[in-house]
Parts: structure tokens; sequence; C-alpha cells
């Protein structure tokens, strides 16, 4: 991994890991920033997960594409393989939203 992309990639995980103490603030508006800042928690995970489904994904097509144009014969072979890569690739995807909704359900249910 490169330098620019560690230091990407502490600053993402920084920056999840301490947006709970934003909301932990005294006063009258406590709440909804409780709620703004699950809100932007939540989010970060789905984000992460779609981008890299999204370049799993056209890493995939692209090999799949290659592979048949090297051996035609194996079209059939190669598109099921594809498909059930793609299927469990954008899998990751939905977990992860319903990983964010109940961690956002839950979190604003818990601060009510």
């Amino acid at each position: 991994m490169s330098k620019r992309g560690l230091w990407t990639t502490t600053l993402i995980v920084a920056a999840g890991a301490f947006s709970p103490l934003y909301a932990l603030e005294s006063g009258g508006t406590a709440h909804s920033n409780f709620i703004m800042w699950s809100v932007i928690t939540a989010g970060f995970p789905l984000g992460l997960a779609a981008a890299g489904c999204g370049l799993g994904q056209g890493r995939a097509i692209a090999a799949a594409a290659e592979a048949i144009a090297r051996n035609p014969s194996a079209t059939g072979d190669i598109r099921g393989a594809l498909i059930l890569g793609l299927v469990l690739i954008e899998s990751l995807v939905i977990y992860t939203l319903v990983i964010s909704l109940i961690l956002l359900f839950g979190l604003a249910r818990i601060s009510a």
C-alpha cells in the first residue's frame, strides 16, 4: 500500500471512530447532534463498500471479457462464474446497507 493510501485509510478510520465524540456535547442540542453524527457514521461503511464493490465488479467484467475473447468456446462456463461472482460482490453492499440501517435505527432508538 502506498504512503498516500495509508494516510487516507488512517484518516477515514479516525473520522469514523471519533465522530461519536461530537455527539456527546453538553447542552440542549445533544440529541439532534447525536442523530446527525449517527447518520454520517452509518454512511461511511456504505460508501466504502459501494466503492470497493464497483471496483471489484469492473475488474471481474474486464477479466471475463478478456477470457471470452481468448476462448470463445468457454463462454457459458465463464458467464456462469461471472454472474455468481457479481452476485457475491453485490451481496457485500447489501449486507453493509443492512448493518448500517440496523446501527442507524438502533442508535436512534437507544438515544430516544
